[in-house]
């Protein structure tokens, strides 16, 4: 065995253990559906019989195919005696099958629908379970349609696979193999012939699966892209309107579902050409049958019952074992949307050692000498090595790109330092030995687009804590200057928020979201460029409330706004990755520097004013 068969080998077996993960709990609703679909095939095999025993044996001369003890013993030879009762009894027998076949399958059914929710069910929430728990540099990797896409329509793919055509494999291997052997009883000649086509039907199917499994997987990759494209248009649609890129949004759109269109076309050949010879190949099998049946028939080795019966099994096969070369075809689907499934479950989830720490976090942050580069990214940060004290107010300034929102995410441990990279300590304690869940609960965070759910304004708030009393969340906006703004709407804190809270305003999202950090009593609190789209004189407002209610919260603050950090214990300035100046306000601007410029950019008449009036707005 070669290396290639050697991993076809591998990989089928990861997906059958995959599979059987979700499979287990609801296997006895398919086996139970298995075995009702058998003794529904198994009933409906009857009729032909009684078909034949009709016209050879009550409209012929033929002798009955039961014993006579039997019919003795039933009551039955009478009725025999006479055609008309004979062929009412028939037809009851007929009606009665047709009704036990009817209690088969409706009960079959119910155990697919049975298994098949509760497989979806636990795919689905083992999904999105496990998706909550990936890295989040792992999200920062993957387009937000393409893993809607593999949750979606790939899971359709693999429950239509597995609850419906898997049975319908053994129910076609099963009704193969009963029809037959009831087609050798009667005639071997004729049983071949029939017997003959199945295997190239089969191989002719498996040609063709090979090359739509490939085609396939394009098409579905082509649908994530698709996918992707649409549900960033509808996420900024208010940046299309207010640029106008409609049109280009229109090309762009028509460009990927050309292509996602073509590639489905290209499928549409090739299954076409697969159903055509499939027709072809069929029409012959059963154009062979009935010409060796006549001719059996009129040699006298066939009687006409029987002829009418083997005709009828066959007819009973074809459809069968094209469905069997169909869902060898969808089988490609499912191996591809399995693999896309599978690609999920495999990332790794951030893991917490088994000794992780719950310290207290109101002490002092250290950042000891720490360097980090995203992924295929020249450095973001280079050597940076200070100190926030436990309580005091530490800004940070810098320019875009010079590693500013980096620094929290490495705090919040969204990114995790790799080995030599320095260090993050709180308290002395190096944050990669506390839990995760626990960190975060005590670092808030705002960021500088805050992301609001579409539900009440009141349930936003109190998202870190939803069982707070309302007042709790009331006094959070109050301190975040939202409170009055909230309740001029009709439905004041009931008011839904609209999809990433476009019933808002800029500044008032960015507001909700502070008043929803606060809900957090979080020891160290965040606050990422989260005042930008305020006005000067909301933003010192603000900040002397906060200033009021915080305390000794560690407080970390970033922006461009001197007005937001010049009243910081400590301000850091960053330049492309690295400390190009810290110390208070009055140290920055009495040296050159960075600051300095900007500070006498940004230093009109009216900052001027507002910082004479709001000059007291020291902390945050």
């Amino acid at each position: 065995m070669n290396q290639n068969e050697e991993k076809q080998k591998h990989a089928g077996r990861e997906k059958m253990h995959l599979l059987l993960q979700f499979l287990k709990p609801v296997l006895p609703f398919f086996a139970a559906a298995l075995v009702f679909s058998m003794l529904n095939t198994v009933f409906n095999s009857l009729t032909p019989q009684v078909v034949k025993m009709t016209v050879d044996s009550i409209l012929g001369e033929e002798p009955l195919p039961i014993p006579q003890q039997v019919l003795s013993g039933l009551g039955l030879s009478a009725i025999f005696e006479q055609p008309i009762s004979a062929l009412l009894l028939a037809a009851c027998a007929v009606l009665i099958v047709a009704a036990l076949s009817g209690i088969c399958s409706y009960l079959s059914r119910m155990g697919i629908a049975k298994g098949s929710e509760g497989f979806v069910k636990a795919l689905r929430d083992r999904l999105f379970s496990h998706i909550q728990k990936l890295p989040f540099a792992w999200h920062s990797q993957h387009q937000t349609g393409e893993i809607i896409q593999r949750c979606t329509s790939d899971v359709e793919v693999v429950r239509n696979f597995v609850c419906n055509q898997l049975v319908e494999v053994f129910r076609t291997v099963f009704l193969v193999a009963l029809s037959m052997g009831i087609m050798f009883s009667m005639n071997v000649r004729i049983s071949l012939i029939a017997l003959g086509f199945i295997p190239l039907i089969v191989l002719y199917s498996a040609f063709f699966y090979s090359r739509i499994a490939k085609r396939f997987r394009t098409a579905d990759e082509a649908e994530g892209v698709l996918s992707s494209t649409v549900q960033e248009n509808l996420t900024g649609v208010r940046v299309v309107r207010a640029f106008g890129r409609e049109s280009f949004e229109i090309k762009r759109f028509d460009e990927k579902n050309e292509r996602f269109a073509n590639l489905w076309i290209h499928l549409g050949k090739l299954l076409s050409a697969y159903w055509g010879i499939g027709d072809l190949m069929t029409g012959l099998q059963i154009l062979a049958v009935i010409v060796f049946g006549v001719l059996e028939t009129v040699n006298g080795t066939l009687t006409l019952g029987g002829f009418l019966a083997i005709v009828s099994y066959n007819s009973t096969l074809i459809w069968p074992v094209r469905g069997l070369g169909r869902i060898l075809s969808e089988m490609s689907k499912a191996g591809v949307s399995i693999d896309r499934i599978a690609y999920i479950l495999k990332a790794e989830e951030e893991q917490d050692p088994p000794e992780a720490l719950e310290p207290p976090m109101d002490r002092d942050i250290r950042f000891e000498h720490v360097h980090f580069a995203y992924e295929g990214v020249q450095p973001v940060l280079q050597d940076i090595d200070f100190t926030i004290p436990a309580g005091s107010t530490f800004a940070i300034l810098g320019a875009t790109g010079s590693g500013k929102s980096t620094l929290v995410h490495l705090l919040d441990r969204l990114y995790d330092l790799p080995p030599e990279s320095g260090r993050i300590t709180i308290g002395g304690i190096d944050i990669s030995k506390i839990r995760r869940d626990y960190l975060r609960r005590n670092i808030g965070l705002v960021l500088q687009e805050p992301f609001l759910f579409s539900r009440t304004i009141q349930e936003n708030i109190r998202a870190p804590r939803p069982g707070a009393p309302l007042e709790e969340a009331r006094r959070a906006a109050r301190i975040a200057c939202v409170d009055d703004a909230i309740e001029e709407f009709p439905e004041g804190y009931d008011t839904i928020v609209g999809e990433r809270g476009v019933t808002l305003s800029g500044g008032q999202k960015q507001r909700v979201a502070i008043a929803r950090m606060l809900m957090q009593k979080a020891p160290i609190m965040v606050f990422d460029d989260s005042l930008s789209a305020v006005d000067a004189e909301t933003d010192a407002q603000i900040r002397a409330a906060l200033h009021r209610q915080l305390g000794r919260s560690t407080v970390i603050l970033i922006s461009h706004r001197i007005t937001t950090l010049m009243q910081a214990d400590q301000i850091l300035v960053l330049d492309n990755g690295r400390i190009a100046d810290r110390g208070t306000h009055e140290e920055l601007i009495a040296r050159p520097g960075i600051y300095r410029t900007i500070y006498e950019i940004q230093m009109s008449s009216d900052d001027r004013a507002l910082l004479e009036e709001g000059g007291d707005s020291r902390g945050v």
